[in-house]
């Protein structure tokens, strides 16, 4: 059995859930370690109100003993300090609805979910349709974290664009990402940081929102994870359908991916070398990290776009679904911008992905059995 996880729960619910099955015995875990990726989702320059409601924190429900995993599926609760004001309008027992949304908001799934769904009342829909769902996807994203750190695999990201400012591209280092969690913005090139900040303080008093781009960066991968030989084992399909699944998330590239569009491929693909101490290996890494699906063992390189939020201080035009007489879209409580924290929802699916391809290949129920089928498997390749 594989790497396979679910969430539950809605924004305003008690809480969300979610259960991870297939994390090997012995992992090395703590609420802390879980607890540190939640916080740092809730920070970012440009971020709402509802991160100075929320304070998240995890309850581990089963999985884990005096500090490692057991091998049985790792089982996690996020409270929702708000749902003291919600427990009425949000109970699972029998009543008739208060606080219904009858206008969707344009860029939501608020009427293609009601209409899909059969919901007259929208906050139906947009309950589960929040980002706030993310919030156990980073807190399952650590959990793969602590697993794919004990292989020597880290993952981390910065963001490269807010609105149109954007930071030079450049070749990371993984020591490069060790303060970028002290930017307001999380950028690792600070010489774009204040631009950035400025155009988030005048999307904000015009009632707008922002859009940006983050990259996801994946270190100590070994050759081999993925596959050419059907189209849903190609690790790139994979990862990309990984972070359009997330809210607001538009496109994805891999490497310098669009770019290459533009270029002959004498400036696109990586030339391979060879010497006895490392056996093959790439000066560039324009494939980030990737060729025919399978891992090259350079670091794995995807750069995410997110449209701007689309619940707008200023509300677009909409319609009311019972009336049908035109309105101002329903206001939710929203961010400015999301991009900052995005970047650790999408380490969260870059993790997950990744986690899963290292146990469809090496396979293993203890994470030293893993650890060793690894390292074997790397002497291998060197030997190659």
């Amino acid at each position: 059995m594989g790497w396979r996880w679910l969430t539950a729960g809605e924004s305003h619910g008690p809480g969300l859930v979610g259960i991870v099955e297939g994390v090997p015995a012995g992992v090395p875990l703590t609420r802390a370690d879980i607890d540190a990726d939640l916080a740092r989702r809730q920070q970012g320059y440009g971020r709402g109100g509802r991160q100075a409601i929320e304070r998240d924190h995890v309850e581990i429900f089963g999985g884990v003993r005096h500090g490692r995993t057991l091998g049985s599926p790792v089982a996690l609760l996020v409270r929702n300090r708000d749902y003291e004001n919600w427990a009425e309008s949000m109970s699972p027992d029998p009543g008739t609805p208060d606080r219904q949304v009858t206008r969707p908001r344009p860029g939501h799934a608020d009427l293609v979910g009601g209409i899909k769904y059969g919901h007259r009342d929208l906050r139906n829909v947009l309950e589960r349709a929040s980002a706030r769902e993310t919030t156990m996807r980073v807190a399952l994203g650590a959990v793969a974290r602590a697993f794919l750190k004990a292989l020597g695999i880290h993952v981390a990201g910065h963001v490269v664009r807010i609105g149109d400012v954007a930071v030079p591209d450049r070749d990371w280092q993984l020591e490069d990402f060790a303060r970028v969690d002290e930017s307001p913005v999380r950028v690792i090139d600070r010489t774009a940081e204040a631009r950035m900040m400025a155009r988030i303080d005048e999307a904000k008093a015009a009632g707008d929102t922002l859009g940006g781009q983050f990259e996801v960066w994946v270190f100590g991968l070994p050759v081999g994870l993925g596959s050419y030989v059907q189209w849903d084992r190609r690790l790139e399909a994979r990862m990309a359908a990984a972070m359009l699944s997330i809210p607001a998330m538009k496109a994805v590239e891999m490497g310098t991916g669009f770019r290459q569009a533009e270029q002959r491929g004498s400036a696109v693909h990586d030339a391979i070398y060879w010497d006895a101490e490392r056996g093959f290996y790439r000066r560039t890494n324009r494939a980030g990290g990737l060729e025919g699906g399978i891992t090259t063992g350079m670091p794995l390189v995807v750069r995410v776009a997110m449209k701007p939020l689309s619940t707008l201080g200023q509300p677009l035009a909409s319609v009311n679904i019972e009336t049908k007489e035109p309105y101002e879209a329903q206001y939710e409580r929203s961010d400015v911008t999301a991009v900052p924290s995005a970047v650790v929802v999408g380490e969260a699916m870059a993790l997950h992905v990744v986690a899963e391809a290292v146990l469809e290949k090496f396979g293993g129920d203890s994470l030293d059995e893993v650890r060793e089928r690894v390292e074997t498997w790397r002497k291998t390749v060197r030997a190659y």
